[in-house]
């Protein structure tokens, strides 16, 4: 098993067209063929996370309902009751290949708020770590229209910007992006690579089906946010037995999107187009070496003063002692926090706190250097 340090991270997303119908509610052979696709990339060094639609037509399907209610609050049911079929089933075809899965729901708030935010990439990091397929799906039993993400192709790129994902891969019963819709048009072609943000791309992109609320709109658009954080994406058609093992190989069968800018650089674009720096921390010798020779975190031993007021998890800058600015990183404690424990090594946060969140300050993954 490779360290996870060297493994690379990828977000499978998997729609209602393909997990489910009104009549049978689940299709068990799709989940287990999809979980034996992605149990195999795997094997292969690659850390999975599941973004997975179904709850609500499963729910559907085992209250009897033949059409998809509009009232929310029957929609709310719906996803609770499905969501525990959803779920068994996965648990189930993963164990075959000795995989733990994990349900998280989330909510557009969850991601919106920066201290949930980091609490949720926290979540998804540990899971890893602990080689477990994360399955995640809206939380479509407390959902509002004012704070839905909408579809599920959305929650996928911003999961893809949670854990910067290498490659964010979208399933549908389609095999890509086509110029033309191809149910009409016998001539249309397959769009084979592009540009994630072209604006030529929405325009040959058509609406979603009567299950999902998804389409190949969305996955345009989820493709250009997936790239704020230098993320691919891919298009494929989930009914295809080799689509993971063959972009593992480097031979993508689909519509390839790629982000303009790399992982660093776009990130880097994201916090400074997104966010305000809230205050400083000033930084020793040693730990500037560190951050910028060997790509490490901040940990609060580096810390020798603290400026402005500011909430764990929003953006601060870390400047040498003549006010130059190093880098700016997403902290993990809020001002009064980094305060208390600026000069001590991490094994000591506990005992000046009485608790610990994160033995580093600004983890590497959420710190750019100027």
């Amino acid at each position: 098993m490779k360290k996870r340090s060297t493994r690379k991270r990828w977000v499978v997303k998997i729609g209602s067209a393909l997990l489910t119908n009104t009549e049978t509610g689940l299709n068990l052979d799709t989940i287990r063929r999809l979980s034996s696709m992605i149990a195999r990339i795997h094997r292969q060094h690659i850390d999975v996370v599941l973004v997975s639609s179904g709850s609500i037509v499963e729910g559907m399907q085992r209250l009897g309902w033949q059409t998809r209610p509009r009232e929310i609050f029957k929609q709310q049911a719906a996803a609770a009751v499905g969501q525990m079929g959803l779920i068994q089933a996965y648990e189930s075809e993963f164990a075959e290949h000795r995989l733990l899965t994990a349900q998280i729901l989330l909510t557009n708030t969850d991601l919106g708020d920066r201290t949930r935010y980091l609490n949720a990439r926290s979540t998804l990091r540990s899971l890893l770590e602990f080689n477990v397929i994360p399955i995640i799906n809206e939380n479509d039993t407390v959902v509002t229209e004012e704070i839905q993400f909408g579809d599920n192709d959305t929650l996928a790129a911003l999961v893809a910007n949670l854990i910067e994902a290498e490659y964010m891969i979208l399933f549908t019963d389609q095999d890509g992006l086509f110029d033309k819709n191809p149910a009409v048009h016998d001539d249309a072609k397959l769009i084979a690579t592009g540009w994630a943000g072209d604006s030529a791309l929405e325009l040959m992109a058509g609406p979603g089906g009567t299950l999902g609320r998804g389409g190949m709109t969305t996955k345009v658009r989820a493709a250009q946010k997936a790239a704020r954080s230098g993320t691919q994406t891919l298009i494929a058609n989930g009914m295809r037995h080799d689509v993971l093992d063959s972009l593992l190989v480097g031979t993508a069968c689909g519509t390839l999107l790629s982000a303009r800018t790399g992982r660093v650089a776009a990130r880097k674009q994201w916090m400074a187009g997104q966010m305000r720096v809230r205050g400083n921390v000033t930084i020793d010798q040693g730990a500037i070496d560190v951050l910028r020779s060997k790509g490490r975190s901040l940990l609060p031993v580096g810390v020798t003063a603290v400026t402005g007021q500011f909430e764990r998890g929003e953006l601060i800058s870390c400047i040498d002692e003549q006010g130059k600015e190093i880098a700016r990183g997403l902290i993990n404690y809020d001002s009064k926090e980094t305060i208390q424990i600026k000069g001590f090594s991490s094994d000591k946060i506990e005992s000046v706190l009485g608790y610990v969140d994160d033995a580093e300050l600004i983890h590497r993954d959420n710190i750019v250097l100027i």
